[in-house]
């Protein structure tokens, strides 16, 4: 779980560097949002939780990490694929799309800290 975990978090870290950098060249910063969320939900929690479970085995073992990951890495593109298409179109349809990704995000996060609390010392 944790080579998984750290593994995803540089591709969100990639994508987040990509769209900073074509951000500042176009001096189009309307997805600004979008690249923030990349970089601390995808590269930096990601990260995080991937060295949390590299350091406690059995908390990487557990269905509780497997359930983090899963949600995690699931939510993120459907909450960021829809408020980028919020930002850019303006239309309110893509909320649910939002709201999906938030939901399993925080969802993940929740079971991540039980996990920690169950698992680390």
């Amino acid at each position: 779980m944790a080579r998984k975990m750290i593994v995803g978090s540089t591709f969100y870290f990639v994508i987040g560097v990509v769209m900073g950098m074509a951000m500042s060249m176009t001096e189009n910063y309307t997805l600004s949002p979008v690249h923030a969320h990349i970089n601390l939900l995808g590269w930096v929690s990601l990260a995080l939780g991937g060295l949390m479970y590299h350091q406690f085995p059995d908390a990487a073992r557990s269905r509780l990490g497997k359930w983090h990951f899963w949600l995690h890495m699931l939510g993120i593109p459907l909450m960021m694929a829809g408020l980028a298409c919020m930002l850019l179109t303006g239309s309110t349809v893509f909320v649910a799309l939002v709201s999906v990704g938030g939901v399993c995000v925080v969802v993940g996060t929740i079971l991540f800290s039980i996990n920690a609390v169950r698992h680390v010392l």
